[in-house]
């Protein structure tokens, strides 16, 4: 692929430290981790010692300010690298839910979680998605109550990534009976009576990540936990959701093409009939497939990066990104697991972990459906 012109020379040294961090700190651990179901904790803190974490957190709370977009994405592609769960659990904390501190709390709120955010000691969560309501907002039955000068948290949440772990989750929950527009936001800190985790799931793939259910009952919530409007949440949510959005995309295609790159060494390097595989006529002209496949895709996610840069990626500019992203990712990563014939089904290797790990992309952030639906109203057809 030509070199891409979106990053500067600081991107490019910021690349340098990720990559190196996850070499050192994550790849020869990923056993370990997969065994856990969670990344450790001193991953986290030496991820915030190295400013990894705190891009988005304003320099007075202990963060970098980057206030470029561009650091993130380099950040979720290095991370990537290592593994898709990787990359989504250390972005569902420092890419999503930072930015909902940042702009929607108050300054008690930012002094108080913030500067641990971005070192790396709280680790969060956002716990949206629950048995009976997935992409339908409007379906969320967790329910907040007045309880004097608090509130009285009762509800269910699950799919929850970093749930096991979190020390901060931030919580969707019913404040009124207004459908999508009676939600609110709420920051419950671990420990809180009534709070607890369920059981870790056990996924498909991306086992290096916990995934868990959530439990709230009668748990008493500070009235300085709101985050942001009372009945405004869906409001914030659809403001936020275009980054959740574009930061998939980014981890889709960087996951894809971290696959082929692999590929591409193995069937260079893999003989069969006496000569390498890649020379083999169909092989070659899937590999060419593939390659144009991924170069076409990443024109369109980095016009799209360096719109949210400023502040003008629109809705429908994400959910594209994000559906189609995770289409290309399947279509890549399935052939190149044919491509590494019986041994492309062996957990061992990295291909194969990658197949069973993307399966998942064309359903959370917004299922593929969802997706297309935003797309076609925007159209007028919806």
């Amino acid at each position: 692929m030509k070199e891409r012109d979106l990053f500067g020379p600081d991107h490019d040294a910021f690349r340098d430290t990720v990559r190196r961090f996850v070499a050192s700190a994550i790849t020869p651990r990923y056993e370990e981790f997969a065994a856990a179901h969670a990344i450790a904790r001193d991953v986290w803190l030496a991820a915030g010692e190295l400013g990894l974490l705190g891009l988005d957190v304003p320099a007075e709370y202990g963060g970098a300010e980057a206030g470029d977009y561009r650091f993130n994405a380099v950040l979720i592609e290095e991370l990537t690298r290592a593994s898709a769960a990787t990359a989504s659990a250390f972005a569902i904390h420092a890419d999503i839910v930072v930015p909902y501190l940042v702009h929607l709390g108050t300054p008690e709120q930012r002094e108080r979680w913030l500067p641990g955010m971005a070192r790396g000691e709280t680790i969060t969560a956002i716990a949206m998605t629950e048995p009976g309501a997935g992409s339908d907002l409007a379906g969320v039955r967790t329910r907040a109550v007045r309880d004097g000068d608090g509130w009285r948290l009762d509800g269910t949440k699950t799919f929850i990534t970093n749930g096991a772990i979190a020390d901060l989750v931030l919580v969707v929950a019913r404040t009124s009976d207004r459908g999508a527009r009676g939600l609110s936001l709420f920051l419950v800190e671990r420990g809180t009576p009534g709070f607890s985790v369920g059981k870790v799931l056990d996924k498909v793939g991306q086992p290096d990540a916990n995934t868990t259910e959530l439990v709230f009952d009668g748990v008493r919530v500070p009235g300085d936990h709101l985050l942001g409007e009372l009945d405004g949440g869906f409001g914030h949510l659809m403001e936020h959701l275009p980054r959740e959005r574009i930061g998939s995309a980014v981890s889709n295609l960087a996951h894809a093409r971290t696959a082929f790159e692999e590929t591409l060494e193995h069937v260079r390097q893999r003989e069969a009939f006496g000569q390498p595989i890649g020379r083999f006529q169909h092989n070659a002209f899937l590999l060419a497939d593939l390659a144009t496949r991924l170069d076409v895709t990443q024109a369109y996610v980095d016009r799209c990066i360096a719109a949210h840069a400023v502040d003008d990626l629109t809705p429908t500019e994400a959910a594209k990104a994000k559906w189609w992203t995770s289409e290309v990712q399947g279509q890549v990563i399935d052939a190149c697991v044919q491509l590494h014939g019986g041994y492309g089904y062996m957990t061992e290797y990295r291909v194969a972990r990658a197949w069973a790990d993307a399966r998942v992309t064309r359903i959370w952030a917004g299922t593929t459906e969802i997706m297309k639906l935003l797309i076609a109203r925007e159209l007028g057809l919806a």
